[in-house]
């Protein structure tokens, strides 16, 4: 029970520091989430659009791999679908257990309902929306995700992350999306009081680049959400990590 509060708390907390205060339905709706679902906003499982809360498909997957689901299969709906017009359709069934009769979904995407962002990936926009709706049946999650929203539904670019005196900042152009991951990385490196400069050095052997700006979003993403759970498991042992990256002082003669 304790563990649940400090998860609920630090989730709160979180909230916060992200968007300020909120009504207080709004974060009586988070706590439930996080209490029933297991969902973490630090960990992108849920996000807050208009006063509403989304769940992501990263957040289903969470809640599927943790509820050990024996499996996930797609198929491409030819029948209803229209290759020329970039109209997809996809069927996406969710087998709880080894002998389950399974939970579908179906999915569907084309110009008129996605983001121009996402042009000429409508197939897997599609592909991505019927997996979600299988997975929110299957688990009871009445939450709408973020992909099923056409104007969210654009693909991530590589985030460009740069030492500043606040943390850390996009690249010029970075898109909303983008900012989320920054501000993710920003704010655990606040509520948790880690020293910005050996998290970016850390983040560059994790991604295996020369500088964190050259990795690309998905293994930033990963970056931050091992960081999340770290920081919130042990902290102690995360500074100690974290410290294995100060560059020895110079001796003077």
């Amino acid at each position: 029970m304790k563990r649940e509060s400090d998860s609920v708390r630090r989730n709160i907390n979180f909230v916060q520091a992200t968007w300020g205060d909120l009504p207080r339905t709004v974060l009586c709706r988070l706590r439930k989430l996080i209490r029933v679902f297991g969902l973490s906003v630090a960990l992108g499982d849920i996000q807050l659009i208009d006063g509403r809360w989304y769940v992501t498909h990263a957040g289903l997957l969470r809640i599927a791999q943790r509820s050990r689901c024996q499996g996930i299969e797609t198929s491409l709906q030819e029948n209803v679908s229209d290759p020329i017009a970039s109209r997809w359709v996809f069927k996406a069934t969710v087998y709880k257990t080894s002998c389950s009769r399974g939970f579908v979904g179906y999915g569907d995407a084309d110009p008129s309902n996605t983001s121009p962002l996402v042009r000429g990936a409508e197939m897997r926009v599609a592909e991505t929306r019927a997996v979600n709706r299988a997975l929110r049946k299957a688990y009871g999650i009445g939450l709408c995700s973020v992909e099923e929203l056409g104007a969210f539904s654009a693909p991530q670019k590589p985030l460009a992350i740069v030492s500043h005196s606040n943390g850390y900042r996009g690249s010029s152009g970075a898109s909303s999306c983008q900012l989320r991951l920054r501000d993710q990385l920003c704010l655990l490196i606040r509520q948790y009081n880690l020293d910005a400069s050996l998290v970016k050095a850390y983040a560059a052997d994790f991604c295996g680049t020369e500088t964190l700006k050259e990795a690309s979003r998905d293994l930033v993403e990963s970056f931050v959400t091992q960081l999340a759970a770290l920081a919130e498991k042990d902290r102690d042992a995360l500074i100690c990590k974290l410290n294995s990256y100060a560059q020895p002082a110079e001796v003077k003669s």
